[in-house]
């Protein structure tokens, strides 16, 4: 199979930085298309895979999955997309496409496991795949998305993650008029699950432990805001919720949360603590509440969010950096300095 050489930026090994890279890429197959790449955003995923966290990382790898670019070019199986076309990636480009899960629809479940848009199995080339900070990326039409051209691509980026991400349990549990939603922690995640629930027509209650965000969580659009380490708040509000959208990924107890839960209420949790959250029994029995997780949404549902967002006007808050300072952004990360996403502008990569 044909390939080129493209620039990249990543990391060669888990306690090193992130540097300049030449990575190898696909010529487009039948069903390809190639994006040079405007915008990706950096998600928390992004510093866990680089530095091993999560274990299973091989190297080189090059981090993003929240990718806006232009399309310059598209194989002969082609029809979905154009030359020109403001295109996106998300946090994967291929799945089995057999599987029950597959087959509904729900390729974020894949039963084989779905291929991750960067330390995922490059099937082609029979490597690690590799992700947005780099120049351009070959993907499968079937995974590509379209970018509503009335956005800001670059505010645009995160929604490809941190709004799929929110957007997938909140259209899973039915969110919208007459419901009431509690969005627990305020950033990456967070924000995006405020504005969306919103636009969605829920009544948005923000739950934060920092006084520092209130003011913040009703500019994004919460209706109200309780401070958790109020306990005089935290029982006003008990059994008054019918979903929580959990979006904390230190450990917490999760029990204060789910007490905020009607009869029948989910706390879906889309966090990603390092260790297990302790359960209270009777933070579930007594009210039949349900503790649940989500992922990423489909691709289907990814397209719905963009549409939806174009609808609305909906971006995630970001701080645009070049790549050059992407070690300092992770740094950053780690100590919550940033309202809410980065963006990489990916023009500095030529530089």
């Amino acid at each position: 199979m044909n390939t080129q050489i493209v620039k990249a930026f990543g990391t060669e090994a888990p306690t090193e930085d992130l540097k300049p890279l030449s990575i190898e890429r696909r010529e487009v197959t039948e069903n390809d298309v190639e994006i040079e790449i405007l915008y990706c955003g950096v998600c928390h995923s992004d510093l866990h895979t680089a530095r091993n966290e999560w274990h299973g990382t091989v190297y080189p790898n090059v981090p993003g999955h929240e990718i806006v670019g232009r399309i310059t070019k598209t194989g002969k199986g082609v029809s979905r997309f154009k030359a020109g076309d403001l295109a996106a990636v998300g946090c994967m480009v291929d799945s089995c496409r057999e599987c029950e899960q597959c087959k509904k629809g729900s390729e974020q479940y894949c039963e084989e496991g779905n291929v991750q848009t960067y330390n995922g199995h490059e099937k082609y080339l029979d490597r690690q795949t590799f992700g947005g900070y780099s120049e351009r990326i070959v993907v499968d039409q079937d995974f590509v998305l379209r970018m509503p051209e009335n956005l800001d691509p670059a505010a645009a980026a995160p929604l490809l993650c941190a709004g799929v991400t929110t957007w997938s349990p909140l259209k899973h549990w039915k969110v919208g008029p007459g419901t009431k939603v509690g969005i627990v922690g305020i950033g990456g995640l967070g924000h995006m699950g405020v504005k969306l629930a919103k636009a969605m027509g829920a009544h948005v209650v923000v739950i934060t432990t920092s006084p520092s965000k209130v003011a913040d969580a009703q500019r994004l659009g919460a209706d109200e805001v309780i401070l958790s380490t109020d306990r005089a708040q935290m029982k006003a509000h008990a059994s008054t919720l019918h979903l929580v959208l959990d979006c904390v990924s230190a450990e917490h107890d999760v029990n204060a949360y789910l007490r905020l839960l009607k009869v029948d209420g989910t706390l879906a949790l889309v966090g990603a603590p390092e260790h297990p959250l302790p359960i209270a029994a009777f933070s579930l029995i007594p009210t039949r509440r349900n503790f649940a997780g989500s992922t990423i949404g489909s691709i289907k549902e990814t397209q719905e969010m963009l549409d939806f967002c174009g609808e609305h006007q909906i971006v995630s808050d970001i701080e645009l950096i070049k790549i050059q300072d992407i070690n300092t952004a992770y740094e950053r990360l780690l100590k919550g300095d940033v309202k809410y996403r980065f963006v990489i502008d990916m023009a500095s990569l030529k530089n």
